[in-house]
């Protein structure tokens, strides 16, 4: 069995970035909510526990606790921010409100070497609003920031360990040594967690959950669905039958890209389906996104049960659902992240769904998906495709949705893609690290403004351009395209798309924003 690391989700946003950080080290892990059944976590016969952060207070009733067995296994465990805390409050130390919450960067100063912090200083991220007190017996600090006197505590003989800051996140630059160090050095597991491995395991899920029965899979176009359907093919083969929707969604020349690809791996076993009259007639005149999201995943599912029907039967229907779909249409409760937007194919799928859904995506994050299909020999401009969302532009056209605004999106998005790419800031496989834009579009608003074209008035529409440097797509920063390339697009767009007579450039991170705007 491979060796494993559980997580315990207190409600951070940032719990699945740990997993993709410890998964990026070549280590299995799964995430469990801190108050999951003994037996559900240790079935993966963990090696260490790491405990997420989270927005509670440790000391407020009722709030998330570390369960009697997590601490009696004898086993590593790690504690990031409210995790640090919870094991403070639950040994017998006392957790406080801090006189000043302390959010964003920070140094942090080791005030005693450990096997954890191997550098004398760290650049982290904080964000808290509570702080330690007093450490319980057996505790140390081993390193401290201006403004967090226990910026990280260790209990070495137990090994149990504590940080203050959250060392997944990119902000954290030496935050990926620090949890190397406790999964190698602490906890003892070996990196054998790889795109091998996870194709070799999603297999025999996958054969175990559909047997010999039919299954339909759901190409949207994006990354994801495609990596989905060329794992459950290596799977069950011509069991599979492969349908790609035109929805009237897509990007320009998309339908022609995506059959291309996949006539060539699949042959007869893809079936296009031009649905773009059905989607777009459902979608008139709806302009909420939440709405739009879930019209678009029941058409979804209803084209495809009618395909399924001309076909024969079929049990099961294939979906490209990765972490970050999961983690931002999660329900707000106590024990998950606040839901930020419903997926078309988490959130709004009909209740009386005619397939088993088969998901062998769901548990990893983009840069897996892309490496799982670079393993199974998906071709580079496929895999590495700019990300695209299942609801395709809907959530790009804020507001009203027709052919015609559609056409001009279509067109405005192209063009600034286009651009970049020729400027070399796109490309098909950017390394960690690199400058290169993780994902770029355009977004047509649903406002007018006033222009002057040729001495006439004009009253036309407005292109906003969207442009972020990410690894994880958890986080994102707006990326600082020149001025000169903007001028170029913006020239372009305005005199090459008819209606639209104003752009304007996108500077906004995420946090606080979501990456596309619906």
């Amino acid at each position: 069995m491979t060796e494993a690391i559980a997580i315990l989700d207190f409600g951070s946003q940032y719990t699945q970035l740990i997993a993709r950080r410890v998964r990026e080290l070549n280590v299995y892990c799964e995430i469990f909510p801190w108050d999951a059944p003994q037996a559900d976590i240790t079935a993966i016969q963990p090696q260490g526990y790491i405990l997420s952060g989270g927005p509670s207070s440790a000391y407020e009733e009722n709030a998330p606790i570390i369960q009697d067995f997590i601490l009696q296994a004898d086993l590593p465990i790690l504690g990031i921010c409210y995790g640090m805390q919870a094991i403070c409050l639950k040994l017998g130390g006392e957790v406080i409100p801090a006189e000043a919450r302390e959010y964003g960067h920070a140094d942090i100063h080791v005030t005693e070497r450990n096997v954890l912090l191997q550098e004398d200083h760290y650049k982290v991220w904080m964000s808290h609003g509570d702080r330690i007190a007093s450490l319980p017996a057996g505790f140390r600090v081993i390193a401290t920031s201006q403004n967090s006197p226990f910026g990280a505590i260790a209990d070495a003989g137990n090994r149990i360990f504590g940080l203050q800051f959250h060392p997944e996140v990119h902000h954290t630059p030496l935050g990926k040594e620090i949890l190397r160090a406790f999964l190698m050095d602490i906890c003892g597991v070996a990196p054998s967690w790889t795109a091998d491995a996870i194709i070799d395991q999603s297999i025999k899920a996958i054969r175990q959950q559909v047997g010999t029965e039919k299954v339909l899979s759901a190409v949207s176009g994006g990354v994801d669905s495609s990596v989905a359907t060329a794992l459950v093919y290596q799977a069950v083969g011509k069991q599979l039958s492969a349908v790609f929707v035109d929805h009237g969604l897509l990007r320009k020349n998309e339908r022609e890209t995506v059959e291309k690809a996949f006539r060539g791996k699949f042959g007869s076993q893809l079936i296009t389906v031009d649905a773009e009259e059905n989607f777009l007639a459902k979608l008139h005149g709806k302009q909420d996104p939440e709405e739009k999201r879930k019209i678009i995943g029941e058409t979804f599912i209803r084209t495809f049960e009618a395909e399924a029907n001309k076909i024969g039967k079929m049990p099961f229907l294939v979906q490209g659902t990765i972490y970050p779909d999961v983690v931002e249409s999660s329900a707000p409760d106590r024990n998950k992240a606040e839901r930020i937007k419903s997926h078309h194919n988490v959130g709004g799928l009909p209740k009386d769904l005619d397939f088993q859904l088969v998901e062998p995506l769901r548990y990893l994050f983009k840069d897996e998906v892309r490496k799982v299909g670079e393993a199974l020999g998906l071709p580079s401009e496929l895999v590495w495709r700019q990300p695209f969302p299942g609801p395709g532009l809907a959530v790009r056209c804020l507001g009203e949705l027709t052919r015609e605004r559609l056409h001009t999106l279509r067109e405005a998005d192209a063009i600034f893609t286009d651009e970049l790419a020729a400027a070399g800031l796109i490309s098909q496989r950017p390394e960690e690290g690199s400058p290169q834009i993780g994902q770029a579009f355009a977004v047509l608003l649903p406002v007018r403004s006033v222009g002057v074209m040729g001495d006439q008035r004009t009253y036309q529409e407005v292109i906003a351009l969207r442009a972020v440097n990410t690894q994880d797509f958890m986080t994102a920063n707006w990326a600082q395209i020149p001025f000169e390339l903007l001028g170029k697009v913006s020239h372009r767009i305005v005199n090459e798309v008819k209606g639209v007579n104003r752009v304007v450039y996108d500077i906004t991170g995420k946090p606080p924003a979501t990456i596309e705007w619906e």
